[in-house]
Formats: C-alpha cells, structure tokens, sequence
C-alpha cells in the first residue's frame, strides 16, 4: 500500500489539500449520522458538566467567598455554554446536511424494513390474513362454547357437593340424637 506524496515532495502546496477538502465534502448519510450521534453525546456530557458546575457554585446569600474562585468558575460556566452554543450549530449543520442528501429518497413503508419469515415460502395476501382472521374467530368461538359447559358443569358439581355436604349434616344430626 503506497502512501500519498507529501504536499513539499514535488507537488504543489495546494494539490494535496484540494483532494482531502473534496473527500471531506463527500461525506456519506452514514458518517454524518455517527458524527450526529457523538455529537449529540458531547451535547449532552456538557450539560451535565454545567449542571455540575452549577451544583457546586455557592450562592451569594451574604457569606463571603473568593472573588477569583467565583471568577475562574464562572469564566468555566460561560466556556463550557459557548462550546455547548457551537455544539447546537453543528449539530444543526449536520441535521441539515442529512436532510439534504434525503430529499430525494422515496419513503420506504415501514412494514417493508421489518423482516419476518413466512411459512410457505409465498407473500401474504389479503386471502391469507382473511382465513386466518376467520380461523381464529372460530377458534375463539370454540373456545367460548367450552367455557359456558365448563361453567355449568362447574355449577352442577357445586350443587352435588352441596347435597352431599347436606345429606353428611343430616347423617351427623341423626347420629349425634341417637347417642
């Protein structure tokens, strides 16, 4: 693998630096999402950094505090808002730039970027869900039939132990008169 000339080794000074300026400007949707992404990151590490700043400041309630203390924190605070303020443009910029470089795409429906598997090998169709819509709704009603016989036979089986439990109290009572 050969290594680009550098720009004082027979080259003119600005050849070199025109083509790493162009592949700069062809810049994927893929890299400028990831450059997005540890953007937002570093978004979102400064702010947790000023909050922390603002956490430890004291407020000035009549305590005396140290005039260049407070100066080199607030000097800290404003630092970290100003990169925090280019942070925001930049991601504005890539934001931008993605919109850009997806203007011209057709939206894909979502169900067509959600891969599944099918049993027979075939697309789904409307046929296919309507059988299937219609098998569970007999599979539905089948089951519905089975619970009102379960509910009956379950109150018949309490009635029955009610009758036994009756006729074992009135075994007892007779039992217990004898005695």
């Amino acid at each position: 693998m050969s290594t680009p000339p550098l720009a004082g080794a027979g080259m003119p000074p600005g050849a070199f630096s025109g083509t790493q300026a162009q592949a700069a400007r062809e810049v994927n949707t893929a890299s400028l999402c990831r450059i997005g992404q540890e953007t937002v990151q570093d978004i979102v590490f400064r702010t947790m950094e000023i909050f922390q700043l603002l956490r430890n400041m004291q407020l000035p309630n009549g305590v005396t505090y140290h005039t260049t203390t407070y100066q080199d924190r607030l000097a800290k605070l404003q630092e970290h808002l100003r990169q925090l303020s280019i942070l925001f443009r930049k991601l504005r910029l890539v934001y931008d730039k993605c919109n850009e470089n997806c203007a011209g795409l057709d939206p894909v429906p979502i169900e067509q970027l959600i891969p599944y598997v099918e049993e027979d090998g075939s697309k789904h169709d409307d046929r296919g869900a309507a059988s299937q819509l219609r098998f569970a709704c007999e599979e539905r009603r089948e089951i519905m039939e089975v619970n009102k016989k379960l509910k009956q036979k379950n109150q018949q089986l309490k009635q029955i132990m009610d009758q036994l439990r009756n006729l074992i109290w009135d075994i007892n009572a007779m039992l217990a008169m004898r005695n």
